[in-house]
Order: structure tokens, then sequence, then C-alpha cells
């Protein structure tokens, strides 16, 4: 044990001065999260819509009020005709454009049934298919107004059928994006920190050449490493306070036991320092230790959950997403911090986050006595 705390002592001594590395790891848990948790958001909003309006009839009028009066569509950008409606698509000056034909009114007052018709841009499918929907719920209950109108004028009282769902959102009734983003980027901190400072630790050992003067010490490969991943462990344990304070501030209810995710965290940031000293163990400098990093961290983070829902995922790569601890990380978090269950609900992910970190743990100081004891 004593040699074990010289050498503990010896890493934090050395990460301490890298002061560099202390902002790079307060950055990525305070700044970061912040920032990203404001700029990111699936929700679309304030969609460009283009309109060319035949008709121009206080009906028309009407139709076009539905769309502008919703926080869905912002900037209206009228067209003369319907040339001039292309180019403005062609232009990517509109996600979106609505075209009224000639004698709606006309058409309507005729028991007729008339078109209207929504190009969409599909440069960006998820806006285009978000946006799609809302042009359809929005044509489609205009429509309803004005059939129950039309009869109501020739003296007919109509019952549409009609389904009305009561709905309850539990855990965000808000539907507030920014929970489940300020949740997402407390994981992928941890994710990014972990690997990042792990591998530069002791590629840094590699680059000095006092790589070798570790090897001939009493220091066995595990305990080289235990040594090299206290300093980052203790400060990202000791960030998470931060984070969860921004989480706070947009609103995340933290409704569970902040002792039960501080376990999980330190369990998920084991693994992801053991998944960076295995990058270390591969790489001859920095610069290799960056790339190999990158191309680990970008599939971690894919296949979590953090960016895109795994159900939307090839069935395949769900299987794969099974052994990322980023994704248990995050289903921890976010039935931890939001939804406020304990380990009677979690337990499969708590077993499946220790196995992963435990494999490896396992791994990367095997890796690292072949390497260095061989």
């Amino acid at each position: 044990m004593r040699r074990l705390a010289a050498a503990v002592r010896k890493e934090f001594r050395q990460f301490l001065r890298d002061r560099l590395v202390i902002a790079f790891v307060l950055y990525i848990y305070t700044a970061d999260v912040v920032m990203c948790t404001v700029a990111l958001s699936f929700d679309v909003r304030n969609l460009k819509l283009a309109l060319y309006d035949g008709d121009r009839s206080q009906l028309s009028a009407r139709l076009i009020e539905r769309f502008t009066a919703t926080d869905y569509f912002g900037e209206l950008v009228p067209a003369a005709s319907l040339g001039e409606l292309d180019r403005i698509l062609d232009a990517g000056r509109a996600d979106l454009a609505l075209v009224i034909p000639t004698g709606l009114t006309r058409d309507i007052a005729a028991g007729l049934f008339p078109d209207v018709q929504v190009l969409l841009s599909g440069t960006n499918s998820n806006t285009a298919n978000v946006a799609r929907g809302y042009a359809t719920a929005i044509v489609g209950g205009f429509a309803r107004d004005v059939l129950t109108e039309q009869a109501a004028q020739r003296g007919i009282t109509v019952e549409l059928p009609s389904v009305r769902a009561q709905t309850r959102i539990w855990y965000n009734p808000q539907l507030d994006f920014k929970h489940f983003m300020a949740i997402s980027m407390l994981v992928v901190a941890g994710v990014v920190v972990g690997v990042i400072t792990a591998a530069a630790g002791l590629v840094r050992e590699k680059e000095s050449g006092t790589i070798e003067q570790l090897v001939v010490t009493p220091l066995r490969s595990d305990e080289v490493i235990a040594a090299k991943a206290a300093p980052p462990f203790t400060i990202c344990m000791l960030a998470l306070a931060p984070s969860l304070a921004i989480a706070k501030f947009f609103g995340v209810p933290l409704a569970g036991s902040l002792a039960l995710f501080v376990a999980a965290s330190a369990i998920a940031l084991a693994a992801f320092l053991a998944i960076g000293f295995f990058i270390g163990t591969l790489a001859e400098n920095l610069q290799q230790a960056l790339l190999l990093a990158f191309f680990i961290l970008f599939p971690l983070m894919f296949l979590s959950g953090t960016t895109v829902p795994i159900e939307s995922m090839p069935e395949p790569m769900q299987w794969l997403s099974y052994l990322s601890p980023v994704r248990h990380y995050m289903e921890i978090a976010l039935g931890i911090l939001q939804k406020g269950v304990g380990i009677d609900v979690l337990w499969t992910q708590f077993l499946a986050l220790v196995a992963t970190s435990g494999v490896l743990g396992t791994w990367s100081v095997a890796r690292l006595r072949k390497q260095l004891y061989a």
C-alpha cells in the first residue's frame, strides 16, 4: 500500500501541474454542458413558411393564420407565383411551402373538396417529417371546422365522430427538451473526460521516456493503472457537483437518490478510464491517442441513446449498444435524475454497467502487462 500511495501522490502532483487539463475537465463538465443544453435541441420551431395564396379570401387568411399563430412556424415568405415559390425552396429560404389554390372559397361553398398543397424541403429529413406532421394536423383541423360551419349554414347540425385523447405526461410535463439534453451532456462529459485524460496520461509517459522508469519500479501493472486513474477519477467525481447544479438550474428535478447516481457515475467513470488506458497502450504519441479516442468516442455516444433513440436504430445496432457502458449509464441517469426510480428498477442497468466496467478494466490491465512487462 505504501508504494501504491507514493505512486498516487506522484500522479496527483503531475496532474495538478497540468493546468490546461484541469481547465479542460472543468470546461467539459460546466460550460460545455450549459452551451450544449441551450443550443442543441431536436424540437422543431420557427420553421420558415413560403406562401402562395391564389384565393386571397377571408377563408384563406384564416388558414394562413392557423399556421402563423403557432410557435412551430416563424418567418412567412410570400410568393407572387408558383415559379417564385420553387425558387424560394431551391434557395433554402423556406423549410416548407403552402399553396392555396384559386377558387378555394367558391369550391367549398359549392360543396366541392378543393386541395391545399404543402411542399416540403427534404434536405433535412427530420425537419421535413416534423413539419409534415404539423401541417397535416393544422389543415385537418381547419377542414373539420369549415365542414361544421358549412353544415350549420344549411341548418344541419353535424356531430363529427371523434376520439378525444386525455394525455398525461410523466417526469417532464412541459416536454422541455433541455431536461434530456442536460442529463445527456453530463453523461457525455464523463465519457469524453474519462477516455481522453486516461489515454493522454499514459501516452505522456511514453513521450517523455518515463514509462521505462515505471516498469523497473516494484509497481505491478494494475497498480500503475490505479495510480494513473486516481487524479482524473477524483476531479471528475468532484466536477459532478457543478454539473448537477447546472442540471437543476435547467429544471431537471433530480428526483431520485443522488448517492445512487454518484455510485453509478463512479462505476461508469471506471469503465471510461479503462477505455482510455486501452487506447494509451495502443498509441505511441498524443496525436495517435486523440485520433483513436475520437474513433472510439463517437460510436460509444451514438450507440448510447444520447443523440438518437436506440429504438430507432437497426436491430443489429440495438444489440451492439448493449456493449457500450454509456448506454447503461445514460439509462441510469435518466431513471434516477428524471424519474426518481431506484436500484429496484435499475438493477439490470447497474449489473450491466458493473460487468462492462470489470471487463474493460481487466482488458486494460492485461494489455498494459503484455506491453510493458512481457
